[in-house]
């Protein structure tokens, strides 16, 4: 592939190509890189906008949540932009329909009710306690400003509150709960015998003939998978790791030295004050000076009065507590005032974006001094490194442009020192080593490299990982003789047999008790385990689920005519039952405790319905507009 292209990189071919990559980036690339003018809405919810940067964000949590939950085992095709933004907008134009309802309602989440949760979450607590420090690196983690996710957990609480409403106006009715009831507390009476598959596996004998037609029949089922036998040149960047001599490792630490000190770090508390939209530059002052004039008084701590009016929702029941900083974990105005600060002092009113802060320190940690030798192996290493990558970065380039032109991988190896690996067979559906990767595997088998005969690209696993292969034999899909597939066979064909011959005798046992014989006498008969169930319900233990839910599908029995059926398990067993009796449910007979689940339960599938139902009446009066 490569080899066709060098030939015919001059020609007229190549000319328009380039052309026609050059037009859409005219008409398209300079605003696609630069932005467009202004927020684009993809969807807009009577006259509210949502933003093609608010669905990608949105798209981009969804990313984190299925990376989060599913981790190496995701499909990669799972976190296509394409197939995650439909669902996603939909969700967000019903975001957006609830939110309205709230606001029509008059619904509202208070500062005190989301501070309160947001200390409880646990993912923001160290040793069981909220930690500022480690509540912005959570949100930092997935993707969040503390204003952005304050705002969007309040919209899942104003949710979350609106289908309270919802969920509580739901009810149940006495013959709701009487028809529930009939069906429900239904009871059954049965018997039952099982034939185990085990019997007729035991009973399977196969002749030659039978076999060999089985296996000419279903040949397709007994093919090798397709496979290719490779050489491959690997690089990495640790094979030109240089040797590193010791005075530039401590070149390196005199340069960095000050990296290496621990800087002296400060616990700090505050009290955050926010002027409100209708409070006055006075009216904010005298707040602050009211709570520094208890401070004085001395008769609260710092952290009660943080707790009753700090009006930072994430420290304020911690009596706002803010963790630790070096220096540069907060605006440059407050590291100034904390800086100035000795051990639980107290400092002047301090201005930042945020609001006006009464910041006090509650601890400082003294720095430390590291000395050469505790970090010489780190810096050692990252000269190692970064000269190996520096080496590696060389020979990936020289290593193309050799494969590029080359009958083999045998001189490009050869003309850089490298180890030409041979003899690696690998399948399609490869699962271990190296060749687990999905792009060598592409690689292995594309048209280009198995029927063209031409080296792979150079394909870069990593920064510091590099693979360059080439089949040196295609080995098709091919049936396997049947020496080597019949033990596999006969296990497949005595299965089917047993299949056949358990499900014959069913049949036969079925006949035998519409003919008037009784489930015990053709048990004993036959040496089958037989069970009698009297008053058997739905959520009953002792009887296999399978038969059981074939059981409650069937009709009354007529004029005490017992009804006959059977059903065969995954493993293969086949249970055969006679329906003797039905007794309707009665209400007035269930205990309290059963009464107060069956009452749950028909109020939470009637709040389901009323909030499936609430959904499409506000999307049917909905305007909605998607672009």
């Amino acid at each position: 592939m490569l080899q066709s292209i060098r030939k015919n990189i001059q020609g007229t071919m190549a000319k328009i190509i380039v052309g026609l990559i050059i037009v859409p980036f005219a008409l398209f690339g300079i605003e696609s890189l630069v932005g467009g003018g202004g927020a684009r809405y993809v969807a807009e919810v009577n006259g509210e906008g949502i933003t093609a940067p608010e669905l990608q964000q949105q798209i981009n949590q969804q990313k984190r949540r299925l990376l989060m939950s599913m981790g190496e085992n995701i499909d990669p095709s799972m976190l296509d932009d394409q197939l995650l933004a439909g669902p996603t907008l939909e969700f967000m134009i019903q975001k957006k329909l609830f939110l309205q309802a709230a606001g029509e309602y008059q619904m509202a989440v208070s500062d005190a009710a989301l501070g309160n949760i947001i200390g409880a979450i646990e993912a923001f607590q160290i040793e069981g306690k909220f930690n500022s420090e480690r509540y912005r690196q959570v949100l930092s983690d997935q993707g969040y400003s503390l204003g952005s996710f304050q705002d969007s957990l309040r919209d899942d609480l104003l949710m979350t509150q609106l289908r309270a409403g919802l969920s509580g106006s739901e009810f149940v009715t006495k013959q709701e709960f009487n028809q529930m009831a009939v069906v429900n507390e239904e009871q059954r009476d049965l018997r039952y015998l099982v034939m185990p598959l085990d019997d007729f596996r035991s009973e399977a004998d196969l002749s030659e003939a039978e076999i060999e037609a089985w296996y000419e029949q279903n040949q397709q089922s007994f093919k090798t998978t397709e496979s290719v036998v490779l050489e491959y040149v690997e690089l990495s960047a640790v094979d030109f790791y240089p040797e590193v001599a010791e005075d530039e490792v401590r070149e390196l630490f005199e340069l960095e030295r000050d990296a290496f000190q621990l800087p002296e770090e400060r616990a700090i508390s505050h009290i955050l004050f926010e002027q409100g939209e209708d409070e006055s530059d006075g009216e904010l002052q005298a707040r602050i000076e009211k709570v520094v004039a208890e401070l004085a008084q001395a008769e609260k701590s710092f952290a009660e009065l943080a707790r009753i009016y700090s009006q930072d929702l994430g420290s304020a029941n911690f009596g706002g507590e803010l963790g630790l900083t070096s220096g540069d974990s907060f605006p440059a105005e407050i590291e100034a005032a904390v800086a100035a600060l000795a051990v639980d002092e107290v400092s002047a009113p301090v201005p930042s974006d945020a609001g006006w802060h009464l910041l006090k320190v509650t601890e400082i940690r003294a720095g430390k001094v590291v000395d050469f030798a505790e970090v010489r192996a780190e810096l050692e290493l990252r000269l190692q490194q970064e000269g190996g990558q520096r080496e590696l970065v060389k020979a990936v380039e020289e290593l193309r442009d050799l494969v590029f032109n080359a009958e083999d991988l045998a001189e490009p190896a050869a003309s850089l020192e490298l180890e030409l690996h041979t003899g690696t067979e690998i399948s399609r559906n490869q699962q271990q080593g190296l060749f687990a990767d999905p792009r060598l595997i592409s690689a292995a088998f594309s048209k280009e490299v198995v029927e063209d005969g031409y080296n792979s690209d150079v394909i870069e696993l990593d920064e510091a990982h590099y693979v360059v292969l080439r089949v040196s034999e295609h080995k098709p899909p091919s049936v396997k003789p049947l020496r080597e597939v019949r033990g596999e066979m006969l296990a497949v064909m005595t299965e089917e047999l047993a299949k056949e011959r358990i499900t014959e005798r069913a049949e036969a046992l079925l006949a035998s008790l519409h003919a008037g014989a009784s489930i015990e006498e053709l048990a004993l008969a036959n040496d089958y385990p037989w069970q009698v169930e009297l008053g058997a319900k739905r959520d009953n233990r002792n009887v296999p689920a399978s038969m059981l839910a074939r059981v409650f599908t069937l009709p009354v029995p007529v004029d005490s005519d017992s009804l006959f059926d059977y059903v065969q398990t995954a493993g293969g067993d086949i249970e055969i039952f006679e329906l003797v009796r039905v007794m309707a449910g009665n209400s007035d007979t269930l205990a309290p405790a059963r009464r107060q689940q069956l009452s749950g339960r028909l109020l939470q599938e009637g709040s389901s319905a009323v909030d499936a139902h609430y959904q499409k009446a506000l999307l049917a009066r909905a305007d909605i507009e998607r672009s």
